[in-house]
């Protein structure tokens, strides 16, 4: 076939009409849709927040208990998913190379935190690793506490983003061609230089996008949290809890400013890792 014989199929093929709307139509309602249910609340909550001024949102962030409680959510969502891209990439790895007895239970099992409602998942952890737990009771020996400490805000959050994880980079690795490996090993890479430069730099934005997905839902986690955290003002209480905590006491003021806070800053992360993951798919490119 000529090059204007395949230019004109080529062209004929993106003239052909879509079972999907036009541009118009769909842009159209993404808009409509983002406003309804992300743009609007949103807008309302920084409308609300706009009466205290910067002043007063400065004022309320610097107060000892709600800088307690936002450091505490936003680091140990931080850890929790740093934790979770290491632990989720050797399970999506385990998953989508080898062929066991039990793998597609073992796969199921990862999207259980999907599914299993947050108190129940709470409630499960805490008394697992409370000091008279199955887990926490050996750990207690050694003097060792985690429920009702930070260690178990950790635990709990490690535990609901473990899929997002997972799920992000399992479809990566699959298209990886094992050829790859097999060619390095030819070449005299050893088994570190073969994960460090072939198989992580394209699964580089996988892993930032899981991330990026786990903190994200580390930070806005109040169900699996309260039951093993212990709640203590200024230890172990997360920002969501305090904001519960001033709607209770008819602060309605102080929780807006909190939650404006918070969503300044999960913006701000959010938008730094987006950006890493752009220039990382720019350097680095697909598979």
């Amino acid at each position: 076939m000529s090059a204007f014989a395949a230019s004109r199929g080529k062209a004929w093929r993106f003239a052909a009409p879509s079972v999907i709307p036009g541009f118009r139509a769909t842009f159209g309602f993404t808009i409509f849709y983002l406003s309804l249910v992300v743009l609007f609340p949103l807008s309302l909550l920084i409308l609300r927040a706009s009466e205290l001024g910067l002043a007063g949102l400065y004022g309320v962030a610097t107060e000892p208990r709600v800088a307690a409680a936002l450091r505490t959510s936003f680091f140990i969502s931080f850890a929790a998913a740093a934790i979770d891209v290491v632990f989720g990439l050797v399970a999506a790895w385990v998953l989508s190379r080898y062929e066991f007895f039990g793998r597609r239970f073992l796969d199921a099992i990862v999207d259980l935190p999907f599914a299993l409602p947050t108190a129940v998942a709470g409630i499960s952890l805490a008394a697992l690793y409370a000091p008279n737990g199955w887990i926490g009771e050996p750990l207690a020996a050694y003097d060792i506490k985690i429920a009702f400490t930070r260690w178990g805000i950790l635990v709990a959050l490690v535990f609901v983003g473990l899929p997002f994880v997972v799920r992000t980079v399992q479809p990566l690795i699959a298209e990886i061609d094992a050829e790859l490996e097999e060619a390095s090993a030819t070449l005299g890479a050893s088994r570190a230089q073969t994960v460090w430069r072939v198989l992580l730099p394209p699964m580089a934005p996988a892993l930032l996008t899981g991330f990026a997905l786990a903190f994200a839902r580390s930070v806005g986690e109040y169900g699996s949290v309260i039951f093993i955290a212990g709640n203590i003002a200024y230890v172990s209480e997360i920002a969501p809890l305090l904001i519960v905590v001033k709607l209770e006491q008819f602060d309605y003021t102080g929780a807006t400013g909190v939650a404006t806070i918070m969503l300044a800053i999960s913006f701000s992360v959010l938008l730094a890792i987006n950006l890493i993951q752009a220039w990382s798919q720019k350097r680095f490119g697909h598979v």
